[in-house]
């Protein structure tokens, strides 16, 4: 219910007023029976944009983070996104991404849509990063169509660290339904999860036009920390006065 009535009235009207959303191939996404929806991850807005153009309800696995942060602000988004039926995921481990697959089944499972950001975090500098294969093994094993994504615009409305976004036109874009039949039965097998998850991945790059980095988004962001890190360890340090 609280769904619905952000979608309609509380936050799909706002959204449509700030970014004014050009979208483009909607008749991509089936009008019923479960799908996944693998898309790009620019900023914090993605997951409330797109909800708010589907006809049907979405359901994104969100990182556990949003729904444990401390104080009333934590508490908050918590609520938010726990009622707005999302599921929380412990990005912490193998047994954290099994977990999360067991999940996304379970939204398949009941014919709706299931919402993934293949990179697995948002990108950082705007560039489209390699995905991961857990996009793969949920197709594979639900044998439901991937319909790729590209979010435009958004990383320039809503960039890492801004909490208010740039009042700023964007672009959605959905592409046709990919058919990953051909591999049923070999979700266990890692060459066949790391060709589908490529084929996804290229088919969001079409879309977006993004520069594609073969690198994982989180081993980006942990060499760029590194690498600040031991810039700021060497700037020399103002003297005591």
């Amino acid at each position: 219910m609280f769904y619905y009535l952000l979608k309609y009235v509380l936050l799909g009207p706002l959204l449509r007023l700030v970014f004014r959303p050009r979208i483009e191939g909607l008749d991509h996404v089936p009008d019923s029976g479960p799908a996944i929806i693998a898309g790009n991850h620019l900023s914090f807005s993605d997951h409330f944009v797109m909800p708010a153009i589907l006809r049907r309800r979405i359901t994104f696995l969100a990182k556990a983070e949003y729904f444990t942060g401390p104080g009333l602000k934590g508490r908050l988004t918590a609520a938010f996104f726990h009622s707005a039926g999302q599921i929380p995921v412990d990005r912490s481990g193998k047994e954290a991404g099994q977990a999360a697959i067991r999940e996304g089944l379970g939204v398949l499972g009941r014919d709706e849509l299931l919402g993934i950001y293949p990179e697995g975090t948002r990108s950082h500098d705007g560039r489209l990063y390699k995905g991961k294969v857990g996009v793969a093994v949920m197709a594979l094993r639900a044998q439901v169509p991937v319909v790729p994504c590209a979010m435009i615009g958004t990383f320039e409305a809503q960039p890492p660290g801004r909490k208010i976004p740039h009042v700023r036109r964007i672009a959605i874009r959905f592409g046709e339904p990919l058919d990953f039949s051909r591999y049923a039965g070999m979700e266990d097998e890692k060459a066949v999860l790391r060709a589908v998850t490529d084929e996804i991945m290229y088919a969001i790059l079409a879309l977006s036009e993004q520069e594609y980095v073969d690198q994982y988004a989180a081993d980006a962001k942990a060499e760029l920390s590194a690498a600040r890190r031991t810039r700021d360890r060497r700037l020399p340090r103002a003297p005591l006065s």
